[in-house]
């Protein structure tokens, strides 16, 4: 990131010589410039990946699949869910209901069974959803022997070790059979456990009936047993007016204490990316960062090489290595997704009769996403830095807080600078030295209008002349070692300074005694 090369030394600053002085803040403030620009394009990336109507995506499938209740006197909806047979009625009810929408509010077919429903008429259910369930086996636990003439059977919370494998039920079709895990799969943190993939699993029909008498069929050859630990349902939607994948997961745990706790997982995502105009610019964006990642490292990499091990004992440079890593994985996962969705979304679209396992695509978005909400906090922090605790940039706050005009200010350099192009550019005319006489002139006049004497006023001249020469050689700022030999004549020179120097300092402290004898004897 923009250096705080103030901090390389072990994080204790250096003394600058005054020549430095205007070169520090320069570059300072250059950096500043540079990391704020940074900062800008970083949260353009952020922002840019999110929009209001991911908002409202989520909002409308949340109210249609989780608070929905069971039809008649009772008030069963997903969030309170508490038994199997809750379960059930929601999967019999509001879910059925949920994910068929068959026809329009006046019973006007809109298309043809075959392809896909469309809830709320304007979201095409990708492929058809999928049910899956974990086991764990009996005698996972261990009963207490005086308890062991009540109950004969003992089954543990879920781990990867306690799963059921075997056949079960009806032990025909993939919802009585076990089907392994994909090695890709994202594993699932839920309440009590965290859960692989796999299990017993069976996928819905297209059409509405079918899907009922699927239900029916299980809940009547109990499907759910003492040893069901959770029961998944994925589907995905994409919404086309607004470019946006819904990737919804509902979750029902079933721990060994008994009960059911439910849970659920909306996720509505850009997938297709590069679509409008705006998405290109957010792909500008992207090159843009990729740019500042390049040169900040090359930059900490130069600083690593020169100050060595001195560079690690600074807390901040560590602040630098952290968003240095923080980007790199941010541009991995980036990669990452578009390389995975440009290869699987193709095939989940093509196969409209199975599942459409896009919780896998979902799943590194959201982690891009977080990575990057990760990246902006650590970057502000560091911006806080080069503003705040720098200390060139503290000197100069604290030059402007207290009334004092600092020797470089920050409006005298944009206003040369400003005038400097325009010279360039023969917009205006450059200042000629005759300007520069006649406001000098001006000066010693207004001095003499003010009642100085005119041998203070020449030696004034003299002084002024004398150290815009030794300033020129001395402390010019294209000059940046620390030390500059010199020879005996220039010692001598500076020693005739000095000298001038004292005799000015006695001659003011001469009149400044008269002043002060004159002020005591009013007194009196």
């Amino acid at each position: 990131m923009a250096e705080a090369s103030r901090w390389h030394r072990g994080g204790t600053p250096q003394h600058k010589p005054h020549y430095g002085r205007e070169v520090e803040i320069r570059t300072t403030l250059q950096e500043l410039l540079l990391y704020l620009i940074f900062l800008v394009n970083l949260c353009i990336l952020s922002f840019g990946m999110v929009n209001p109507h991911m908002y409202y995506l989520n909002k409308v499938m949340s109210s249609l699949f989780l608070d929905t209740s069971v039809g008649g006197d009772e008030r069963t909806n997903f969030k309170s869910i508490r038994s199997i047979t809750d379960f059930w009625k929601f999967m019999e009810g509001p879910l059925l209901e949920g994910l068929y929408w068959d026809s329009w509010y006046n019973s006007e077919k809109l298309y043809d069974l075959k392809n896909s429903s469309r809830i709320y008429y304007e979201n095409i259910l990708l492929g058809v959803p999928r049910v899956r369930q974990l086991k764990v086996r009996n005698n996972t636990c261990k009963v207490y022997s005086s308890f062991q003439s009540l109950m004969s059977e003992c089954y543990d919370r879920y781990t990867s070790g306690n799963e059921d494998l075997s056949e079960f039920g009806l032990k025909q079709d993939t919802e009585w059979t076990y089907s392994a895990p994909r090695t890709n799969s994202p594993w699932h943190w839920g309440f009590v456990g965290v859960y692989q993939n796999g299990g017993y699993m069976f996928t819905l029909s297209k059409l509405k009936s079918e899907t009922k008498t699927k239900f029916i069929n299980l809940r009547l050859n109990s499907w759910i047993t003492r040893g069901t630990r959770v029961i998944f349902i994925d589907f995905s939607l994409y919404n086309a007016n607004v470019n946006l994948f819904c990737i919804i997961r509902l979750v029902a745990e079933f721990p060994a204490t008994g009960g059911i706790l439910t849970s659920w997982q909306f996720y509505s995502v850009k997938l297709l990316r590069y679509v409008s105009y705006y998405d290109y610019f957010i792909a500008s964006c992207e090159i843009t960062f990729c740019i500042f990642l390049i040169v900040f490292t090359t930059q900490e990499i130069k600083n690593i090489s020169e100050f060595k091990y001195a560079y690690f004992k600074s807390i901040w440079n560590w602040l630098e290595l952290l968003l240095l890593a923080l980007c790199f994985v941010a541009v991995f996962l980036n990669s990452y997704c578009i390389i995975q969705v440009f290869l699987l979304l193709g095939k989940l679209l093509k196969n409209t009769e199975e599942y459409s396992d896009f919780y896998f695509l979902a799943y590194w978005h959201i982690y891009y996403n977080n990575i990057i909400a990760i990246t902006i906090f650590f970057a502000w922090i560091k911006n806080m830095f080069l503003a705040i605790i720098n200390d060139t940039y503290s000197e100069v706050k604290a030059d402007y807080s207290i009334g004092r005009r600092p020797d470089f200010e920050l409006g005298k350099m944009i206003k040369e600078s400003y005038h400097n192009v325009l010279e360039k550019l023969n917009l205006r005319k450059p200042q000629k030295d005759e300007d520069k006489k006649k406001k000098s002139g001006d000066l010693a006049e207004q001095a003499r209008r003010e009642g100085f004497d005119e041998n203070e006023i020449q030696s004034a001249e003299r002084m002024k002349k004398w150290k815009a020469r030794l300033e020129k050689k001395y402390y010019s700022t294209e000059i940046q070692d620390d030390y500059q030999p010199v020879t005996q004549q220039e010692f001598r020179e500076l020693f005739l300074y000095a000298v001038e120097l004292e005799k000015e300092l006695h001659y003011v402290s001469l009149k400044l005694n008269r002043v002060m004898r004159k002020v005591s004897a009013l007194q009196y």
